[in-house]
């Protein structure tokens, strides 16, 4: 596997290449792990500070309200996670139900934290404190199934309360056969292997089908763009076409800490097939070997582009990435995905060896 590390200040034709042991060399070989592993990951080192296998708050039905944290669900019923639901006294029951448990953080202290849910049948979003931190499949009408998907999601830091009491509520939508939080090893996990100062970049996107220069801008308004969960392929939305260009948007706010760091670098990824990657607008990267279907390498590669000094602020960076797909699978497939100062890159390099 090749890592392209691009120096915005260098020459167009000085990019160095750094060799790291090769995984795998047949992209059809690649398609297949990535059918039964939707949300990749490479290297993880999860250390698991919160055990989540035990009872959670359980309700048939569906209501946007079951997903904040002051809902009262006092009179829900019980259930033990992870379990088929059928197993826990719904027999034959499909359709909607929530789960809900409180969760408090005042003793942990690591950084980088992900639920993790194992496996859920069918389809799931999950919120913590009320905010979505990522779901699987897609809800009717435009039903698909993401029983084979295991529920790796990062909790933005922005999302917790560290000094007390946390709401996971996760919707959940069977057909057939067994439903919800069926197996897994469930709970709050704290990746031992990423960098500390790394700022991570999983979780929702921004997207839209299509082509234009004007999605990279500030200023550009994508409100009414689909949300896509990175890493994952887009066959993740269904409707999306496989071949062709679309663009991924993120806005973040960074640490001061982070931005004092004398040198930055993003981290985006492994990209089927090329990409242009921009933040607030600026090209800070590009890989594309021109090569077509077939023939092609890029999709191997990890993106790695330094990041201009003074191109970011504290709040309101974006993050755009045009992705152009040439054939197959497509989409910002697998990570990391992280902004970490150079001086950690070696660090977080090791992740993924």
């Amino acid at each position: 596997m090749t890592i392209i590390y691009l120096n915005p200040t260098a020459k167009p034709t000085e990019v160095r290449n750094i060799e790291v042991p090769k995984v795998m060399t047949m992209k059809r070989l690649i398609y297949v792990i990535l059918l039964a592993l939707p949300f990749l990951s490479i290297g993880e080192d999860l250390k698991r500070v919160v055990d989540l296998r035990g009872y959670w708050k359980f309700s048939i039905g569906d209501n946007p309200r079951w997903s904040q944290p002051d809902y009262n669900d006092q009179s829900w019923e019980k259930i033990f996670v992870p379990s088929p639901w059928e197993n826990e006294g719904f027999s034959g029951f499909d359709g909607y139900a929530w789960y809900r448990i409180t969760v408090d953080l005042r003793n942990i202290s690591d950084n980088n934290l992900y639920l993790i849910l194992g496996y859920i049948d069918d389809v799931d979003k999950v919120y913590v404190n009320g905010h979505l931190i990522g779901f699987s499949g897609s809800f009717p009408p435009d039903f698909y199934t993401a029983f084979n998907a295991r529920r790796k999601y990062y909790i933005p830091e922005g999302v917790l309360n560290r000094n007390g009491r946390n709401v996971i509520a996760v919707r959940v939508f069977d057909t057939i056969l067994e439903g919800g939080i069926i197996k897994g090893d469930v709970g709050i996990y704290a990746n031992k292997a990423m960098p500390k100062e790394s700022f991570l970049l999983e979780g929702n996107w921004k997207f839209r089908e299509g082509d234009n220069k004007a999605w990279s801008e500030v200023s550009y308004k994508d409100a009414h763009w689909d949300e896509i969960m990175v890493p994952s392929l887009w066959r993740s939305l269904k409707k999306t076409h496989i071949e062709g260009a679309a663009w991924y948007r993120k806005e973040i706010a960074l640490t001061e800490e982070l931005l004092t760091e004398d040198n930055l670098v993003l981290v985006a990824g492994k990209i089927d097939d090329f990409d242009e990657t921009y933040i607030n607008g600026a090209l800070i990267g590009e890989t594309n070997d021109r090569r077509p279907y077939g023939w092609s390498g890029s999709y191997q590669k990890l993106r790695v582009y330094e990041i201009p000094k003074n191109l970011l602020k504290k709040e309101g960076n974006l993050i755009s990435i045009r992705v152009l797909d040439i054939g197959g699978d497509a989409g910002i497939y697998a990570g990391p995905l992280a902004i970490v100062p150079k001086s950690k890159l070696d660090d977080l390099l090791r992740v993924i060896e």
